[in-house]
């Protein structure tokens, strides 16, 4: 899988741009033909959201997985005449992982982002303060426009057992969703590969694809944080630990049937698994689950450290065992209690 988690956490992405990334996974379904089957279908609806189709056998239930391809970004709301730039944010972006950093617009321009001089250096300082150089001597010189929209820029490492990317939220999502399409067999069920934009400003893509999918049930696979590096707020998730399955966040409470089938799926396959309680943040479960009347909803979660910054960091085994998890799950009759 590491060589599809590169091209995705590497592409350009951020929310409302994320035809690059779907571009690739797109290109991946058609060329490894894994939906050709007698009523399968891709497909990209209105607001953009790429929905494979695996058509089941008959029998099953209608189920939907749901990773989001955006990454968090910035904007530019200002130029100066010298071709600074000021911003805004796309999503969740924190001043004190910006200093120094690199970030990358959709044309490929780099900038470098710089502080004002700071009368208290204790002090993070608020994005008023911040502002991009991309090397323009003057404002007639800049390559970027107010409007333009960016991304980090880091590289994808791979440190053996820990992967290190500026968008494992949530392409490593899509990679396991992906991944799971690959290995999916023949099944009773008619499964909904959905990749999602613009979760980092709403929810959006499942708020719609949730809707227009309809299912019987549904799964996001998004990332979570963890409790395991110094000091950190206690949680009880770990890198290396397997896949998490979630209790609640902060915008949901899992459909207690949906966490139980996961959690009997993960024991019965001898599958290491963590439970999941995430006090702030959400997924796209949340959209799906209150769409149309209601659906039963869950997520698997990657454990991931260092959310929201250019580097974040997941770990392989787990990547691996929610792929597993996911394929055992739906290659089985699927009762909630």
């Amino acid at each position: 899988m590491k060589e599809t988690i590169k091209k995705l956490v590497e592409a350009f992405g951020p929310s409302g741009y994320e035809g690059t990334v779907r571009d690739l996974i797109r290109q991946a379904v058609e060329e490894e033909g894994l939906a050709n089957g007698k009523g399968d279908e891709v497909r990209i609806d209105a607001l953009g959201n790429l929905v494979v189709l695996k058509k089941g056998t008959g029998g099953g239930r209608k189920v939907m997985l749901a990773g989001h391809m955006d990454e968090i970004g910035v904007v530019v709301t200002h130029v100066d005449e010298k071709g600074f730039l000021r911003f805004g944010r796309m999503g969740g972006i924190r001043p004190l992982t910006l200093l120094g950093g690199r970030v990358r617009f959709a044309d490929g321009t780099i900038g470098v982002v710089g502080a004002e001089k700071l009368e208290d250096r204790s002090k993070v300082p608020g994005l008023d303060k911040l502002f991009i150089d991309v090397g323009a001597k003057d404002k007639e010189a800049c390559p970027v426009r107010v409007g333009d929209v960016a991304g980090f820029f880091r590289p994808f490492e791979d440190l053996g057992d820990r992967l290190v990317a500026k968008a494992m939220d949530d392409r490593i999502g899509c990679a396991v969703i992906l991944q799971a399409l690959r290995e999916l067999k023949t099944v009773a069920h008619d499964v909904y590969f959905v990749f999602t934009v613009q979760e980092e400003v709403g929810l959006r893509g499942a708020t719609t694809s949730g809707y227009g999918v309809a299912p019987d049930l549904a799964l996001s696979v998004d990332v979570t944080t963890t409790g395991d590096t110094p000091e950190a707020h206690t949680m009880a998730v770990s890198l290396g630990n397997g896949p998490a399955i979630k209790v609640k966040d902060g915008g949901m409470l899992a459909h207690p049937g949906v966490k139980n089938w996961l959690i009997e799926t993960a024991e019965a396959n001898e599958i290491p698994y963590q439970l999941e309680v995430l006090e702030g943040g959400t997924t796209d479960a949340r959209a799906i689950q209150t769409s149309r009347a209601g659906v039963p909803a869950g997520c698997v979660s990657i454990p991931c450290r260092y959310v929201h910054t250019p580097s974040e960091m997941v770990d392989y085994s787990d990547v691996t065992n929610a792929v597993k998890l996911l394929v055992a799950a739906l290659s089985a009759p699927i009762e909630l209690e």
